[in-house]
């Protein structure tokens, strides 16, 4: 059965009515039959990926402090070691993952822990994979504590198309492994920054799966 993320229920019940009410009309008050057919296909395609966006498929998390698990779906577009401004002001190493607007949205924590940082940052809305998206796109910030890594930064970046980022992270939550952290509407990135000297099990072009993939260990 296909499950659907909470941030989505009003977007999808508005994209059935529209629907609905769009081949109705359709049917009623054009008269040329292979137009009606074209505007229904239309409508039902449009609605396929509504559903498809907000999907949120049941995943299994390693449950293992030494594990980071990839925080989305998506492709790896940056491995690199950066200074790190806003919370670290120093080195790190930073891994970021670009979601397409077919991919799911759901953010997911990388591991359990102790959120020890949040902070929502107003922006710009540059193509996700743009190298000033991390530090001028909307944006949230968020710093989670664990006894293996310390303190992993991931951040929800906001893209082209992405008008609304969700975060449920707040000081002093206790995070679970793999559970919801929030979603990106419409298209985004994540940029996770991890402690020099991490083993990573990813290389720039691979595509992961939020929540259950492995993509760093101690």
């Amino acid at each position: 059965m296909i499950r659907f993320h909470k941030e989505g229920y009003k977007i999808i019940t508005i994209a059935l009515i529209l629907s609905v009410a769009g081949i109705l009309l359709a049917e009623n008050f054009i008269e040329i039959p292979w137009l009606v057919k074209a505007i229904q296909i239309l409508i039902i395609g449009f609605l396929i990926i509504i559903l498809q966006f907000f999907r949120n498929p049941k995943r299994v998390a390693p449950l293992n402090d030494n594990v980071l698990v990839a925080p989305v779906d998506g492709k790896v577009v940056v491995i690199e070691e950066v200074e790190e401004p806003e919370y670290f002001k120093g080195k790190r190493l930073q891994v970021s993952i670009f979601m397409s607007p077919i991919n799911v949205h759901v953010t997911r924590y990388a591991m359990s822990g102790v959120v020890k940082y949040s902070k929502y940052h107003p922006g710009k809305y540059l193509v996700a994979w743009h190298p000033k998206a991390s530090t001028e796109n909307e944006r949230t910030s968020i710093v989670v504590n664990n006894k293996s890594f310390g303190d992993v930064l991931y951040r929800q970046i906001a893209g082209a198309l992405a008008k609304r980022i969700v975060n449920y992270a707040k000081v002093g939550d206790k995070t679970i492994q793999g559970a919801d952290a929030g979603f990106i509407k419409f298209g985004s990135r994540v940029d996770l920054f991890l402690p020099l000297g991490t083993k990573l099990n990813v290389s720039l072009g691979d595509k992961v799966k939020g929540g259950v993939q492995v993509i760093a260990e101690k």
